[in-house]
């Protein structure tokens, strides 16, 4: 299983086209917190990707601001602020670290591989984040800006639907336009530590089989929810 890992990191690694310097960065951005627990820390802190996650996803949000001002230059903040969170929602993030073969790379520990940690979105999408940090620690602005550029080409090309990208608003006219009432929306679970938890959300709608889904914050994970119900129920 190593050896399986190994290759996984040196095939992320390519595929991310950064080689780096401080290989000890890669490690620790692909190191769920399920690793370093009970371990004392490093000269920087706990050695699991959370805090370059923290900071992952402020170099995200830069990189993705900073293309769609240049992409398009004449939108107004409310068509750039739409398209960032289509960009940088964890779901968006897991999909780039499942083309980039994140999951296989991850360094989990043996309860979270059992669980099948490998494929869950949310650890593929925190560790993305993790990833751009180390990048950014590890060769600067211009090498993130690279590795966003590749990892990102293909959400770049094909941008959410607009139902996606306001997927709460979209699904309560989907409900109301069935006599239905509102979507309701529940916090089942919450995981991780202050700085960087992790929400599952419930989302109902009379009549439907109920759903869940993750997010960063709970209003992050809502929006995932209506977003799953709603290509689920074939409306996207």
């Amino acid at each position: 299983m190593a050896d399986r890992r190994a290759e996984a990191v040196t095939a992320l690694a390519q595929a991310m086209g950064h080689a780096f310097r401080d290989r000890k960065l890669l490690e620790r951005a692909l190191t769920h917190a399920s690793v370093a627990e009970g371990a004392p820390p490093g000269p920087h802190g706990p050695m699991d990707n959370e805090r370059l996650e923290f900071l992952g996803d402020r170099v995200l949000g830069l990189l993705v601001a900073d293309r769609l001002c240049r992409d398009y230059p004449l939108a107004d903040e409310g068509r750039l602020s739409s398209a960032l969170h289509g960009l940088v929602d964890k779901a968006a993030c897991a999909r780039v670290g499942e083309r980039l073969g994140v999951g296989e790379a991850l360094r989990l520990s043996p309860g979270e591989t059992k669980s099948g940690g490998r494929r869950k979105a949310g650890l593929i999408a925190d560790a993305v984040e993790a990833l751009l940090a180390a990048v950014w620690l590890d060769g600067g602005i211009e090498a993130a800006r690279a590795v966003f550029d590749r990892a990102w080409a293909y959400e770049l090309a094909t941008p959410a639907p607009a139902a996606v990208n306001n997927p709460k608003s979209a699904l309560q006219e989907w409900a109301q336009g069935r006599g239905r009432p509102l979507p309701t929306y529940a916090v089942t679970h919450r995981t991780g530590s202050d700085h960087a938890p992790t929400f599952t959300v419930e989302v109902r709608v009379d009549g439907v089989e109920p759903l869940t889904a993750q997010g960063r914050s709970r209003q992050e994970a809502e929006k995932a929810a209506a977003t799953a119900l709603l290509k689920r129920e074939g409306v996207i």
